[in-house]
């Protein structure tokens, strides 16, 4: 990682350019990378120099990059314990045009308390921002993340981990994935959420494993987009599972993958797939970045790696040639 920061979360753009975003101090900061991650550009602050207040640590929650070069950024604050004024509300965000040399000023999308903050962008430009406030909500951008639409519940009836998290992404045919964990009954299944471009919207049970527990277990995941429909890793009672799922959001053979990986709380896990159907599992737990390859049916392929790092997030890409690259 550039200055010994700690990961947030990584893209690539159909260019090959890797872009990072880390924390570092007590903002978040960008980069980006032409050469497979051998170096990197200058580091720029996402946060402005006017919205910085003593005591106010600012966290990086989610990268989105537009193949165009648009980067977005969200982030929450400390506030509800510094309790500063005019400090942005709940899900922060702030964009960095491409070849612009700043982020735009940070401000904020709901202006309400909230939590487990993802973004997503399509190969038209559209953002989706997903997040949480006692259910799972959205706002959409049809004009490169300028503008979005007031926040709206996805369905009504999901009722989800309010102190976990959200993961969205947008598969190859323009279709939304969302990924969150619901509480109802106190079985913490794990859940995709797919919103078709003409509107439709459907929901599947990906997790097989039960967890019934009083209370949430504050925990992070991940989906990511592959050739095929999408790849997604959580955790249930600690222990890290996998599962690839079609473009309908079907879970494919062998369904559930136990990995060797554990999980702290809200720490980060990582799922990638590549192009010829190889999937990357990653880890952080007790700041020891951990991984695993598996092949095509779901089966380990070599032996599980590992090595120390910063903080608890966990941050990697699929580069061009189909290499897994992880941040440490």
């Amino acid at each position: 990682m550039p200055n010994g920061g700690e990961a947030a979360e990584a893209q690539r753009t159909p260019d090959g350019a890797l872009h990072l975003l880390y924390d570092s101090g007590d903002i978040p900061y960008y980069v980006k990378s032409v050469d497979g991650g051998r170096s990197f550009s200058t580091p720029i602050p996402v946060v402005n120099a006017d919205a910085r207040k003593r005591g106010l640590i600012f966290s990086g929650a989610a990268l989105a990059v537009s193949p165009a070069g648009a980067v977005y950024v969200a982030m929450m604050t400390n506030n509800w314990q510094v309790k500063l004024p005019s400090v942005p509300e709940g899900f922060v965000y702030a964009t960095l045009s491409p070849r612009a040399k700043a982020f735009s000023a940070v401000r904020s999308l709901n202006d309400k308390p909230s939590e487990g903050f993802s973004l997503a962008t399509d190969a038209d430009g559209a953002v989706a921002a997903t997040w949480l406030s006692g259910k799972l909500f959205a706002n959409f951008s049809q004009d490169g993340g300028r503008t979005f639409t007031s926040y709206a519940e996805l369905n009504p009836s999901y009722d989800p981990c309010d102190c976990c998290t959200t993961r969205a992404v947008y598969g190859k045919g323009g279709t939304l994935a969302v990924l969150y964990r619901e509480e109802t009954n106190n079985e913490r299944g794990m859940y995709v959420v797919l919103l078709s471009k003409d509107g439709r919207q459907s929901r599947t049970r990906i997790s097989s494993t039960p967890w019934r527990i009083n209370g949430c277990p504050m925990t992070y995941y991940s989906i990511s987009a592959t050739d095929d429909g999408y790849v997604a890793a959580w955790p249930t009672k600690g222990e890290i599972y996998f599962t690839r799922l079609d473009r309908s959001g079907r879970t494919l053979p062998p369904g559930e993958v136990k990995t060797p990986g554990r999980s702290s709380m809200r720490s980060g896990i990582l799922a990638l797939g590549a192009h010829d159907g190889t999937t990357l599992v990653a880890w952080n737990h007790a700041q020891e970045l951990g991984w695993q390859l598996y092949d095509g049916t779901g089966h380990p392929s070599g032996a599980t790696g590992s090595t120390r790092t910063n903080g608890k997030g966990a941050a990697g890409v699929v580069d061009n040639y189909g290499n897994f690259i992880l941040f440490q």
